[in-house]
């Protein structure tokens, strides 16, 4: 069984990523210290960790991960704010052709 963590990070510019990892707090720490160059985050710092699931099935965890990546900024932040009877009311991120 391998943990599985989805998480949102609410960025400097007031956006919101989301990704998945093994080790949420290491992650974060990743993104804080800016690992990646080049990543979303790396301009965006400093971060916050303002969500995260656990999961056990790291497929589990992508798929949910994809989902939240097409949601609207009102929907990702009823997740974060614990306003699940809020999230099936909410609409989906809409992307311009």
């Amino acid at each position: 069984m391998q943990n599985s963590y989805v998480y949102i990070l609410h960025c400097s510019d007031d956006t919101y990523y989301t990704g998945v990892t093994g080790n949420v707090y290491k992650r974060f720490d990743e993104h804080q210290d800016g690992k990646y160059f080049g990543s979303y985050t790396f301009d965006r710092r400093p971060v916050q960790l303002v969500y995260y699931s656990h999961f056990t099935d790291i497929e589990l965890a992508i798929v949910f991960e994809k989902k939240i990546k097409k949601w609207s900024r009102a929907k990702k932040l009823a997740l974060i704010e614990g306003r699940y009877e809020d999230l099936p009311n909410l609409a989906k991120k809409n992307f311009k052709k």
